[in-house]
């Protein structure tokens, strides 16, 4: 008897690979409906491999010092130097060798949804995470550059086992470690994407705690950033005790 073309597109979400029996019989299947849900399958099949092969690429970092015998490589990045508000977080992360979270990027590239969802996994799957905090007024009193700088090197000094080497997004920190400074590095290293989700996942949970404390500013959904809303309730609420004094807004409102 005929396979309804339903039937197909529900056994098509379990086929793995090209080469599966049932997807090569249906590809014979003259009908356009079937057809139609094999060109679908074609294409996210595509999607994968080309995921999948993006995410290799992306440990070309990491797999140059393995090869050395370096076995504990650290991504390191920042987030929240552009708010008014908040502390600046920085993570650093050990990846294991067989990571294979394959949608590990860029956190700026990520949905809030995927973000939480990522952080879950890396928490779980990484030989190590560290994460350093640097708050308002250690900002105002060291500038955002070496808040940032401060950050990282309290994430990397949080990690155990001690890494072998830093891979760290367009920096470099005083260490006694071996370093390399990527440009966009989050985009080019996995144990740098995975840091950066890390460390945004760890700051927006705080500023949505930060929004309980100071009501009325919005920092559960704008992070401490400026928004209308956020200026625009500094003017009426006045400033509170996480805003960035150096920052022009709030040093204008002053």
């Amino acid at each position: 008897m005929t396979e309804t073309i339903s039937k197909i597109k529900t056994e098509l979400k379990k086929v793995m690979v090209p080469s599966d029996e049932r997807l090569v019989q249906w590809r014979a299947d003259e009908r356009a409906g079937v057809k139609a849900a094999i060109k679908s399958w074609d294409k996210q099949y595509e999607k994968k491999i080309a995921q999948e092969q993006a995410f290799q690429g992306r440990f070309a970092f990491e797999r140059h010092f393995w090869n050395q015998g370096m076995s504990d490589i650290a991504g390191v990045d920042e987030v929240g130097r552009g708010p008014l508000a908040g502390p600046v977080i920085a993570a650093a992360v050990i990846l294991p060798h067989d990571f294979n979270v394959v949608e590990v990027i860029d956190s700026k590239q990520l949905s809030a949804d995927k973000r939480d969802k990522l952080y879950d996994l890396i928490l779980a799957q990484a030989v190590s995470i560290g994460v350093g905090v640097v708050d308002a007024p250690t900002i105002d009193d060291i500038n955002i550059y070496q808040a940032a700088r401060l950050a990282m090197t309290k994430a990397v000094q949080n990690l155990a086992p001690e890494p072998d080497v830093l891979l760290i997004d367009a920096m470099t920190l005083n260490l006694p470690l071996p370093q390399e400074p990527l440009i966009k590095g989050d985009a080019l290293s996995n144990s740098i994407g995975a840091a950066s989700i890390v460390a945004k996942v760890t700051r927006d949970r705080l500023m949505a705690d930060y929004d309980d404390i100071y009501p009325g500013y919005g920092f559960a959904k704008n992070a401490g950033y400026g928004t209308k809303l956020h200026l625009d309730q500094m003017r009426q609420l006045g400033i509170t005790p996480i805003h960035r004094r150096s920052f022009g807004p709030v040093r204008d409102l002053l």
